[in-house]
């Protein structure tokens, strides 16, 4: 089964690109109890294409960038709604000719939709697969259309977002998939306290604040407007997550920045956090129990 951490081809991204910062996500790995179905649901709908399989496992991506390992187990149990662990992985799409194209092939295919947001930064669908992962598919605006706040964070909203005018102007030709270039842009998260998010995320990882919502706070790295959400809408006072539950087994949060990683480990060395080493991939369990793998660029 490949490691996706290992086998990423170089980003060929524009400067500003959510994947061309400092530190940014690079895969996220969900633990399922029908991995055909599932992977099948990725390929078909969402738009993934296979990159690598083994006993257990599937790695999925697009044009050849590993986004999506999918695993099984037999003694998976389904995670409650209020455990820690995934609200949504954000797949990122070049622009928004891509995700109209995205939507009218969701519409040929009658698939469910659960919300679309005009984020004032970005516009997103949201949709679960077949065993509930969240998931969200976007398209950034410019950031010369983003607002700053003179604090250096963001302004962002969740406003609705116009599914016709989107799905009016999208070709309605052969869709084959999710167009080259789309990335993961961020990954959501349930936690069970902000302030310990902000602790974790800002304090250790060295991410910057970018946005808060009522229960939720937004970080990134090169003034992005998230690469890693964390909120509580579900999960607030939530006990740890135990490690056979389905969803998000873990994720990996990549730095181009060397010192910005030793930083980072050194911070949690000091927290007696335990991290483990493979190669240049360290493994830890985060405050929540959600797998975290930290990876130099």
């Amino acid at each position: 089964m490949q490691d996706t951490t290992h086998s990423r081809p170089a980003n060929n991204m524009p400067t500003d690109h959510a994947v061309a910062m400092p530190v940014f996500v690079d895969g996220s790995h969900l633990v399922v109890q029908d991995l055909p179905m599932v992977s099948g649901w990725y390929q078909q709908i969402l738009g993934l294409t296979p990159i690598e399989a083994g006993a257990k496992g599937e790695t999925l991506g697009v044009a050849g960038r590993p986004l999506l390992t999918l695993t099984t187990e037999g003694n998976a149990a389904r995670a409650p709604r209020n455990a820690p662990g995934l609200f949504h992985t954000a797949f990122l799409v070049p622009n928004r000719r891509e995700l109209g194209h995205w939507l009218a092939h969701t519409a040929q295919h009658n698939i469910r939709l659960q919300g679309a947001s005009d984020h004032l930064v970005s516009e997103a669908i949201y949709l679960a697969d077949p065993e509930g992962n969240g998931i969200e598919v976007y398209r950034d605006r410019p950031r010369g259309e983003w607002t700053y706040q003179p604090d250096g964070t963001v302004a962002m909203s969740t406003l609705p977002l116009d599914l016709q005018a989107l799905y009016d102007e999208a070709p309605k030709d052969h869709w084959d998939g999710l167009a080259e270039g789309t990335t993961i842009g961020h990954i959501h998260l349930q936690v069970s306290d902000i302030p310990q998010a902000d602790g974790f995320f800002r304090d250790v990882l060295g991410l910057d604040l970018m946005a808060r919502y009522p229960g939720a706070s937004f970080f990134a790295s090169g003034k992005y407007h998230h690469h890693v959400a964390a909120n509580i809408w579900n999960s607030r006072g939530a006990s740890k997550r135990q490690s056979n539950m389905t969803g998000l087994a873990d994720y990996t949060i990549r730095f181009s920045d060397a010192q910005k990683l030793a930083t980072a480990l050194a911070r949690l060395g000091e927290l007696e956090i335990p991290v483990s080493k493979q190669g240049d991939v360290h493994s830890l369990v985060d405050p929540w129990g959600i797998g975290l793998k930290l990876a130099a660029s």
